[in-house]
C-alpha cells in the first residue's frame, strides 16, 4: 500500500504510561483502512495526536507533502486533514444544512447539497439537529467533516449506537465516499463494519500495532483473536 497518509514512529505518553508507542500506519489514497483494537488500546489517543489536538512524544505524520507533526490542529484541516468525535455536538436549533454551513471553511467549502446527498440527508436537510433519530445525526457528523472538504478524513466509532441496518447503511455510504475521492480511517468497534468494509485494518493492543493486514487475514490471526477475547478464546 503506498501511503497518503503516512505515520510513524507515533508515541503518546501521559506520565509514565506509553499509551502510543512506535505506531507507523498508513492510509493510501481513496482507500477505507480500518483501525481495531480493545478499550484503552489507543485508537483515539492516536486520531487525537494525528490531528494535533494531543502532541506525540516522538513520531512524523505526513499527508501527502505536507508534513503534520508540530501544526495547529486547523492548520491541519487547511492541509486537507477532517475528523469526526465520538460524541456527536450539533447544533440542536440549527437545520441540517445550517449544520453544514457553520463546518464548511470559508470560500473552500464542499457542493453541500452533494454531500447531503451522498450521506443520504436530502429528505432531512431542513430538519433541526434536536428532531433528528441517532443514526441521523451520526451521519449528520459525518457530513459536516466533509463540509471542509478534507482529503482524508479520520471516523471515530461513527456507528456507536446504531443497529444492525443502520450499520451497515453506513459501510456502504463510506465506501460512496472512498469512491468520491476522499481517503477514510475508520475507528469502530463494529467488527462486522470494519472487516465487511475495510481494505486494509490495523489491530492496535496496548498502544502498538499488533498486526495489520486484508480484513480475511485480521479476522483469522490468533492473536487478534486473543486480543479480544482472551487467550482462552484461542
Amino acid at each position: 500500500m503506498t501511503g497518503f497518509l503516512v505515520v510513524s514512529g507515533l508515541s503518546v505518553r501521559f506520565g509514565g504510561v506509553h499509551a502510543l508507542a512506535g505506531v507507523d500506519l498508513e492510509v493510501a489514497e481513496g482507500a477505507l483502512v480500518g483501525l481495531i483494537g480493545p478499550n484503552g488500546a489507543g485508537k483515539s489517543t492516536f486520531i487525537d495526536a494525528v490531528t494535533g489536538f494531543l502532541r506525540p512524544s516522538a513520531g512524523r505524520v505526513l499527508l501527502g507533502a505536507h508534513r503534520l507533526d508540530g501544526l495547529a490542529p486547523h492548520r491541519r484541516v487547511t492541509a486537507g486533514l477532517g475528523r469526526t468525535w465520538q460524541s456527536v455536538e450539533l447544533f440542536e436549533d440549527l437545520t441540517v444544512v445550517e449544520n453544514l454551513q457553520v463546518a464548511a471553511r470559508h470560500g473552500a467549502g464542499a457542493d453541500l447539497p452533494a454531500v447531503l446527498h451522498l450521506l443520504g440527508l436530502d429528505d432531512v436537510a431542513h430538519r433541526r439537529g434536536k428532531d433528528l433519530s441517532h443514526g441521523q445525526r451520526k451521519l449528520v457528523g459525518v457530513a459536516r467533516a466533509l463540509a471542509g472538504r478534507p482529503r482524508l478524513l479520520l471516523l471515530d466509532e461513527p456507528a456507536a449506537g446504531l443497529d444492525t441496518a443502520e450499520s451497515a447503511e453506513l459501510g456502504r455510504t463510506l465506501r460512496r465516499v472512498c469512491d468520491g475521492g476522499t481517503a477514510i480511517l475508520l475507528i469502530d468497534h463494529d467488527m462486522d463494519l470494519v472487516l465487511g468494509t475495510c481494505d486494509h485494518v490495523y489491530v492496535l493492543d496496548l498502544g502498538r500495532v499488533l498486526v495489520d493486514g486484508p480484513p480475511a487475514d485480521v479476522r483469522a490471526d490468533p492473536r487478534v483473536v486473543a486480543a479480544y477475547l482472551g487467550a482462552a478464546a484461542t
